[in-house]
């Protein structure tokens, strides 16, 4: 057996919760160490495990991690002592000087807020955006000539760091609004930083979420286990079976754009956005299924997004920890800050109670869409997605009155099956255009293959011959295509409210089984692998 995995840096492998590494000995010498541990030492042996995680997989750059959560426990805990400092220097004072008090002390927690945002979105620019920001300058450099141009320096990225200093933030932020209480205890804020399901791809949590529920961690019960085990199981069969078939597809049109004409390029768009939701909600259930099995509830990341009515709708379904954690400490920042609400009171008289409060609201919401794009990766076509997206939803918010007019005047019902159907169709092609930019080689790229679907709209590539050039074959878009129902069917049983695996609890044990090893042998039989196979690695992992 190949142990070198077990070198620091080594396991890359392991990103993927469905490579061999991971399922077959990573994740199960965790459970078995986990469950022989007494009680009282388990926080820890979690805590130990998901250390062991990250060092295995990004070795010394573990650091980053320690360090992150170093510098959150000292802010937190000043930021606690100047709360209480407060409380302590109003109690006796007249009211017409406690506010005087109240802003010295608020400014001063600003300061370590401040500071915490300079830290950690200050290291996370450097480390993914410096070379895109010196590449741009280079490119503005030549333009004009300018023989000089500016070294880029290459940095070492540890796993997860975007996921993980979000939650940094979070639990700052928390600590100055008084949501949370300063934690004293670095082990627990460590834990809450470094829980390895969510360490690769989030879900983002708040400190409140899940910091005393993986501190006070028990014996694995058997319910857990088994409903953990089938997440797993069905994040496994979306990733292998359908996400990993349809990568060599995704690659070469993104890849070559300029050698397919329109037709195949929609097949792709459409091919790429069933990967990366695939991809991304398949890797989901597998952190939230491995979180159930300690006893742990990670917030949902995805809820049946493509049911969704407008693109706004999307956005709260799809990546859900992220678009709240952007509603929360930036949308809703920005549209509170007092120039904003006189702005909003000023633009309400002048332009009505619908169109007033979306000046300011369109400014929040340009602030979150534009680190939304950035987020996501140092590329102009990222930066494009984020405003695109951005500029749906607010024409969205603006005509939504207009709409309701047109909808009226044509007998049109809003919640009439059809008119659901329609916009849920509608939204769709609008997300897969926005995919088509966010998949993308760069914004050029994206710009071409956009463009030949309208300049050479055609499907004369529709031969025997295109498969093979694409690197699948009919066999592989069935199995998509069958697997694809499945998973449709279950969302609309899900999106009714109905849990399967509950229905599946109260059912014949014979029943149980049959589903189970029907499910296992799916995958081994449609599994996108073969001798030697390796995952591709989890797309979302590189944001």
């Amino acid at each position: 057996m190949d142990l070198s995995f077990l070198l620091a840096g080594a396991g890359k492998t392991m990103t993927s919760f469905f490579s061999m590494t991971y399922l077959f000995l990573f994740l199960p010498f965790c459970l078995i160490v986990y469950a022989v541990t007494p009680k009282k030492a388990k926080r820890y042996v979690l805590l130990a495990e998901s250390l062991l995680f990250f060092w295995l997989v990004s070795g010394a750059l573990v650091a980053y991690l320690l360090i992150s959560a170093v510098s959150i426990l000292l802010l937190g805990l000043w930021l606690g002592k100047l709360q209480q400092k407060q409380k302590a220097a109003i109690k006796d004072l007249p009211k017409e000087e406690k506010k005087a008090v109240k802003q010295a002390f608020l400014r001063k927690q600003r300061a370590l807020v401040f500071l915490g945002v300079f830290l950690h979105i200050g290291l996370l620019l450097v480390l993914k955006y410096t070379g895109f920001f010196l590449g741009n300058i280079n490119s503005l450099l030549a333009a004009f000539n300018c023989p000089f141009e500016m070294y880029i320096p290459q940095f070492a990225m540890p796993i997860g760091i975007s996921f993980f200093s979000l939650q940094a933030l979070s639990y700052i932020i928390d600590v100055y609004h008084g949501l949370v209480k300063a934690d004293k205890n670095y082990a627990r804020l460590l834990l809450f930083m470094s829980f390895f399901p969510q360490i690769v791809e989030g879900p983002i949590c708040r400190y409140g979420q899940t910091a005393e529920q993986l501190w006070n961690v028990g014996s694995i019960k058997y319910r857990n286990l088994t409903f953990g085990l089938q997440r797993i199981l069905f994040g496994m069969m979306k990733k292998i079976v359908i996400a990993d078939r349809l990568d060599p597809l995704v690659k070469k049109v993104f890849d070559e754009p300029n050698s397919f004409d329109g037709g195949v390029i929609i097949l792709a768009a459409v091919c790429y956005t069933v990967q990366l939701y695939m991809d991304f909600s398949g890797s989901m259930d597998a952190v939230l299924g491995t979180a159930e099995i300690f006893g742990i509830k990670l917030p949902e990341n995805f809820e049946r997004p493509f049911f969704s009515k407008s693109v706004s709708e999307f956005w709260k379904r799809w990546h859900i920890t992220l678009g709240a954690w952007f509603k929360d400490y930036i949308f809703f920042p920005v549209t509170s800050a007092k120039r904003m609400k006189n702005l909003t009171s000023s633009a309400r008289k002048k332009l009505g109670n619908h169109f007033g409060p979306l000046v300011a609201g369109g400014i929040a919401l340009f602030c979150v869409w534009w680190c939304n794009g950035l987020w996501h990766g140092a590329g102009w076509n990222f930066i494009f997605f984020g405003m695109y997206h951005f500029v749906l939803i607010l024409s969205g918010n603006i005509i939504t009155p207009a709409s309701k007019t047109v909808l009226q005047k044509l007998h049109i019902k809003a919640n009439s099956a059809g008119y659901k159907v329609f916009c849920m169709i509608r939204t769709t092609i609008l997300v897969i255009i926005g995919e088509l930019f966010f998949r993308a080689n760069g914004i050029g790229s994206g710009m071409e293959l956009f463009g030949r679907i309208f300049t050479d709209l055609s499907f004369r590539s529709f031969d025997q011959y295109l498969l093979p050039r694409l690197g699948v074959d009919a066999y592989d878009l069935a199995i998509c295509a069958v697997t694809l129902m499945i998973v449709f069917a279950v969302s609309v049983v899900n999106e009714k409210g109905i849990c399967i695996r509950e229905v599946l609890e109260k059912s014949n044990i014979v029943v149980r089984w049959v589903v189970l090893y029907s499910l296992i042998l799916f995958i081994v039989i449609f599994g996108a692998y073969s001798f030697g196979y390796i995952p591709v690695d989890p797309m979302y992992a590189q944001f």
